[in-house]
């Protein structure tokens, strides 16, 4: 359902940082903040979900994320 706020310029610039840094979008970004403000997502309930290895239902994670970072790391110092 859309839902239509508004920012300050100084709150907005933030949030746009923070969707840029995390490669998401700003929409994401609020609803992350909106969804942990109301205690539907807790890090420490993440966290305890990944500390337990049990699948967390995210086909677009990788398994192998070693060899993409390493090939990454080795084009970055061949540059």
């Amino acid at each position: 359902m859309p839902l239509s706020i508004r920012l300050d310029p100084a709150l907005e610039a933030r949030v746009a940082a923070e969707s840029r840094r995390l490669g998401v979008t700003k929409s994401e970004v609020i609803k992350d903040a909106l969804e942990r403000v109301l205690g539907l997502k807790s890090p420490r309930s993440l966290l305890d979900q990944v500390r337990s290895r049990t699948p967390m239902h995210r086909p677009e994670a990788s398994a192998a994320t070693g060899a993409g970072f390493k090939a990454k790391l080795r084009a970055k110092r061949s540059a």
